[in-house]
């Protein structure tokens, strides 16, 4: 008894010529016009003034309302009034529901074209007069109009007005008008007759799952939207007048009028038992058709093995824009139909804009095609530049940029296994899956990279939990990026070339950091393979050692996911090696701003406290990865007075006192820095002066205004620090 027929106002599409759900009009500002007519009393010389937006609804007006309040009017209603247009006598009523501050307080009342008027009319049992044809051009009740488009009639009665002298005035006016989200045009609001689904028993059951917890909506604020839209939800037209979706399983008998419902094609009447049957021409709205999907597609209303073992589902993700057209659907319907929820959490994601934050429309000429996008990145870097740094029901901003980045990323794990698989091809041949065990980390960067790799595991663990999909992405590029290729590789390409040259074909460095990289690198890929499926298939395959013939179909897809260990948790060796890094950072920074050759050296001494054995221990990582050769390596209180001098460098764990440069050098950069500053001198100005041209501001459009204004911050910001490095040499 939840589906029934009857004739009610809908939201009518002229262009598609159907009707829509109130979740596909899209509600748009628009720019009009408010019109102030006079409609005469049928007797004396006086007038009620209304005021309305649509002229071309006038030849359906059927009375004018005001409030019973209105002193203005208190002696009028009753009376009855002309309807210019028609030379119709309609009667001037009294409703609560006039809004007395608008316009001047009286109302034409057009029940067929306004919900509202609708209301009225019924309370007062008014006749409805329809003015428009299906495809939105006026019909015979428009008279002088018939066939005319809605604004070219618009012109016409307030012409007509006009020259009756029945025209009060124009103003401008702005106010939201429904628009058909298939094809944007002005919808109709219209009486019609189609099928319904009384969805106030439907949505009490759908709000109470997720009120009591069965169902989780993410992110947890679209759960107050959702409760919203249910507590207020109003019938649901499913019927429409389009040739594509399931047809309406409903015959109509041409003998006696009753109609029968039956999933297969009907041939007689239930009624009369008649043959004359012809099916409703009418087509399901298609989110009443994707309502049903969750079941379905499972073989409901049978009891098949298929659902009792995939209904209900787990995780049901999708976008935000569809939170109403769909999953509320889903789960009503779900509810209804099998007694149970389909899901027990919904993940809403973002919708993807350009790199400036702005829809993607053809007519911007923004969009980013897919097929044309992995062509040129390939398709793990697309998929990685759509999920990672996104966060649930969040927009993300897709460019050129955050692709090629994705690119770049896709090349360094490429890069990074391929070292891995040339650098340890020796230790692997002499390896095998079953007899492979990690041995004890002894060296500080092994233990570091073990006690990283199971920080970075148990935080996207609960990253992935709580469906921050983004967050942990963002955590195992940082990882692979930056902590395993940046430092960790850089540091054991010095050992693995020192083993090479310390033992012979035959042998195997105990003192190897393959075994560390294998791992590291496997794990790694393991947790990138949600996020990069492709890429890191093909990359693990080449990773594992010799394969037993047994398991010839070993897939990443099916290896289980890295698990945490708290046995390499190593607080010492993380200082230690964060102290190296941040030695060998303040080192390279130096050299960047001495403009040094790749192939000049620094020279520098280094001061630290409890850690002075770890850092006597990397040593030669840092000379080597800073190209520093470290003159001394004491403990901070021994430390003689220059470390205090202008040029120490002074950090968590370690003080750097650096050689000045020598004064060849030092010449060598101040004419570097002086060409640079004359150059950057000679760009401001001339933005400066474009700044100042009062024709260039008045003529040039606004963005381009802003860029050179930005530009000319950024040419400031960058002279005054070469001005600063240039002060420093002398």
């Amino acid at each position: 008894g939840l589906i029934y027929r009857g004739e009610r106002m809908v939201n009518w599409c002229p262009r598609c010529q159907t009707a829509l759900s109130d979740l596909e009009v899209e509600h748009k500002e628009s720019a009009g016009h408010l019109y102030h007519f006079q409609y005469p009393f049928t007797e004396g010389d006086w007038s009620v003034t209304i005021a309305t937006t649509r002229p071309d609804t006038c030849y359906g007006d059927t009375a004018v309302a005001v409030n019973p309040t209105d002193e203005r009017y208190r002696g009028s209603v009753g009376r009855t009034v002309i309807l210019p247009v028609s030379g119709r006598a309609i009667p001037l009523i009294a409703d609560e529901a006039v809004d007395p501050a608008f316009g001047t307080g009286a109302l034409k009342i057009t029940p067929c074209h306004d919900p509202t008027d609708l209301e009225i009319a019924d309370r007062h049992g008014l006749p409805h007069v329809d003015v428009f044809n299906a495809d939105g051009s006026m019909n015979t009740h428009a008279l002088g109009c018939e066939g005319l488009s809605r604004e070219a009639c618009r012109e016409h009665v307030v012409r007509e007005f006009e020259e009756k002298g029945l025209l009060v005035g124009i103003s401008p006016y702005s106010h939201m008008v429904g628009h058909c989200g298939r094809c944007s045009t002005a919808i109709e609001p219209r009486i019609s007759t189609q099928w319904f689904v009384n969805t106030k028993p439907l949505a009490e059951a759908a709000i109470k799952v997720v009120r009591e917890g069965e169902i989780r909506i993410i992110p947890e604020h679209f759960t107050r939207v959702y409760y919203s839209w249910m507590e207020s939800i109003k019938d649901w037209c499913i019927s429409r007048q389009l040739w594509w979706g399931h047809r309406i399983p409903v015959w109509y008998c041409a003998d006696c009028g009753a109609l029968t419902v039956s999933v297969d094609t009907s041939t007689e009447c239930e009624a009369c038992s008649g043959s004359r049957l012809e099916q409703d021409p009418d087509v399901l709205d298609t989110w009443f058709s994707s309502g049903l999907w969750t079941h379905s597609t499972l073989g409901w209303p049978d009891d098949t093995e298929d659902m009792r073992y995939f209904y209900p589902t787990s995780v049901m993700q999708t976008g935000y824009d569809i939170l109403f057209f769909w999953v509320a659907r889903m789960i009503m319907m779900g509810i209804e139909d099998t007694g149970k929820i389909p899901f027990h959490t919904v993940y809403l994601n973002g919708l993807i804009r350009d790199e400036h934050g702005q829809k993607m429309s053809k007519m911007r000429g923004n969009v980013i095609k897919p097929d044309d996008a992995i062509a040129i990145y390939g398709v793990d870097a697309l998929r990685f530049a759509l999920t990672t740094g996104n966060s649930p029901g969040n927009d993300l901003s897709l460019g050129k940029a955050k692709l090629e980045s994705s690119r770049n990323f896709v090349n360094k794990l490429w890069n990074a296994t391929r070292f891995v698989l040339q650098s340890t091809e020796k230790w692997r041949a002499s390896s095998s899956p079953d007899s492979f065990a990690l041995p004890a980390p002894v060296r500080l960067e092994d233990r570091w990279i073990l006690s990283r790799t199971h920080r970075l595991i148990t935080s996207v663990r609960a990253l992935m939990e709580e469906f921050q999909i983004g967050e942990a992405e963002r955590q195992i590029h940082d990882f692979v990026w930056s902590e395993l290729c940046d430092w960790y590789i850089e540091m054991a390409k010095l050992r693995l070339r020192s083993g090479a040259a310390a033992v012979d074909d035959h042998s195997i460095d105990a003192d190897s950091p393959a075994p560390f990289l294998i791992a590291v690198l496997d794990m790694s890929l393991r947790l990138l393979h949600p996020f990069m499926p492709f890429v890191t298939e093909e990359l693990w395959q080449q990773l594992q050692p010799v394969t037993p013939e047994d398991d010839e179909s070993r897939s990443i897809i099916i290896a289980p996911s890295p698990s945490p260990n708290e046995d390499w948790l190593d607080a010492d060796a993380e200082r230690a090696i964060g102290a190296t890094t941040d030695i060998v950072r303040a080192l390279r920074n130096t050299r960047t701003e001495r403009k040094m050759d790749a192939s000049m050296w620094l020279e520098a001494r280094l001061y630290t406290g409890t850690i002075l054995a770890d850092l006597q221990q990397m040593l030669p990582a840092i000379e080597s990865l800073s190209r520093t050769r470290i003159r001394s390596l004491e403990h901070r209180y021994g430390r003689a007075d220059e470390a205090l001098s202008r040029g120490a460098l002074v950090l968590t764990d370690a003080e750097i006192v650096i050689a000045d440069a020598s004064p060849e050098h030092a010449d060598r950069v101040r004419d570097q820095l002086e060409k640079e500053a004359t150059t950057t001198r000679a760009r401001l100005d001339s933005v400066e002066a474009r700044l100042k041209d009062e024709v260039f501001l008045s003529k040039a459009p606004g963005d381009v205004v802003d860029r050179q204004r930005e530009l000319a911050t950024s040419l400031r910001d960058k002279l005054e620090r070469l001005e600063a490095e240039l002060r420093d040499l002398s």
